[in-house]
């Protein structure tokens, strides 16, 4: 599978068949807002959503934003993968909700 990064549309996506998984971001200053995770119910539980997530995290790190989490998706990938704890806004997320 292929992540691409819309950045038209600010979000990544991956193409399944007919339907569309997408992880939905936006970009203010140097912080990028994960916001909404969708996979679509025949593809549920297949990995798809996490591809995302660890996509976006990467970019976020490659492009040397912050991340903050809206996402309640991303927000437990990064709680199982503490890689990404460093790039957390602190002034979005105070550092108690990641302990």
């Amino acid at each position: 599978m292929q992540v691409i990064n819309n950045k038209k549309n600010q979000q990544f996506e991956v193409r399944l068949d007919d339907h569309l998984a997408l992880l939905q971001y936006r970009i203010r200053k140097d912080t990028m807002f994960f916001i909404h995770t969708k996979v679509p119910a025949p593809f549920a539980g297949k990995g798809i959503a996490s591809l995302l997530a660890k996509e976006g995290l990467e970019y976020a790190k490659r492009e040397g934003y912050y991340i903050a989490l809206l996402c309640p998706f991303v927000r437990g990938y990064v709680k199982k993968h503490p890689e990404y704890l460093d790039l957390i806004d602190r002034e979005s997320h105070g550092p108690q909700r990641f302990k």
